[in-house]
Formats: C-alpha cells, sequence, structure tokens
C-alpha cells in the first residue's frame, strides 16, 4: 500500500510540475520586439520566431505559473478572451523546437492538433490569438561569410543569392546547399 500512495505522491508532484512549465534560458540568444520575440538556440543552430501570443506564453513560462493563470494573462494582454487549448498549443509547439525547460504534459485533446484544427475547435474569433513558433536553420559559417542565402531562406530580392546547390524558387532558396 505504501508504494502505491508514494507513485500517487510523485504523480501529483510531477504533475504540478507539468502544468508550470518553465522556459529554457541556457544556450540561447533572446531579443524581444514589440509583437514577437526572436530566439537563436546556439546549441542546435536554429533560429526562432515566436509571433506575439507564443511569445507572451514563453515569457510567462517561470514554473511557477500554471497554464490556466498563463491563459487569463494572456486574456488580459491580447484583449480577448484566450481559451487554456491556446497556451497547450504553444507549449506543445515550444517543446517540440526544444524552448522548454522540461517536456511539458500535453492534453490529448491538444497534442498533436494544428492551428486549423485548434481554430475549428475554439470557433474563428480565436484565430487572432494562434500561437506560431517559425524555425530556420542558421546558415554555416562559411555560408554567413559568403553571404548566401540557405535552403528555406528568402531570395526575393537576388535570384543568385542561394548557396551552391540550391535555387531560387518561388522566391524561396530550395534545395540542399
Amino acid at each position: 500500500m505504501e508504494g502505491a500512495e508514494n507513485h500517487s505522491k510523485l504523480n501529483h508532484v510531477k504533475s504540478n510540475r507539468q502544468t508550470k512549465p518553465r522556459a529554457r534560458k541556457q544556450g540561447l540568444v533572446v531579443q524581444t520586439l514589440p509583437d514577437e520575440t526572436l530566439v537563436y538556440d546556439l546549441d542546435r543552430d536554429l533560429a526562432h520566431c515566436l509571433n506575439q501570443t507564443a511569445s507572451l506564453v514563453w515569457r510567462r513560462c517561470d514554473g511557477r505559473t500554471t497554464t490556466k493563470e498563463i491563459a487569463l494573462s494572456l486574456t488580459r494582454s491580447l484583449k480577448q478572451p484566450v481559451d487554456e487549448k491556446i497556451v497547450w498549443l504553444a507549449l506543445d509547439q515550444l517543446d517540440r523546437n526544444h524552448l522548454l525547460s522540461e517536456e511539458s504534459f500535453i492534453p490529448r485533446t491538444v497534442a498533436g492538433m494544428n492551428r486549423r484544427e485548434v481554430v475549428r475547435a475554439l470557433g474563428v474569433s480565436a484565430a487572432i490569438a494562434i500561437p506560431a513558433v517559425i524555425s530556420i536553420v542558421a546558415p554555416l559559417p562559411a555560408q554567413a561569410a559568403t553571404g548566401c542565402v540557405s535552403s528555406g531562406g528568402s531570395c526575393a530580392s537576388n535570384p543568385n543569392i542561394c548557396c551552391s546547390g540550391c535555387v531560387c524558387n518561388s522566391n524561396v532558396c530550395t534545395g540542399v546547399c
């Protein structure tokens, strides 16, 4: 019986910790802008752009604030009701991009949902609050030195700016470069 009680306590502690997410701080360079946050992951050489909603969620991931409290804070900041599922969607995206210090428990009702499914589930009025984390691979030092743009980068200003092995296709460098 004692083992079951300890297991129950462990699950309770784990559950409480997981509903109070903590943003990763180590190995990141962060630039906060008025409506978004740019995060460069030094460990993975990835740059992430968090839209306003994802940024607001990430900044409130202090390990003390619950997802419900984060949703209430977003409601005040965005001046519109924000469902807790929006917070969970943001946490799912932040977690998949390694921007949370611990893996968060994502409810089955939200896990794997894409933005379109969330809009459908919550209604059109929620569309403005849908979080987005957009990531790009940082160029290798040799690419950065040449000023070329790697795969996924914009070539709208100059179709010849793509790195060797890539071509400009619909204003985006594509291929393996």
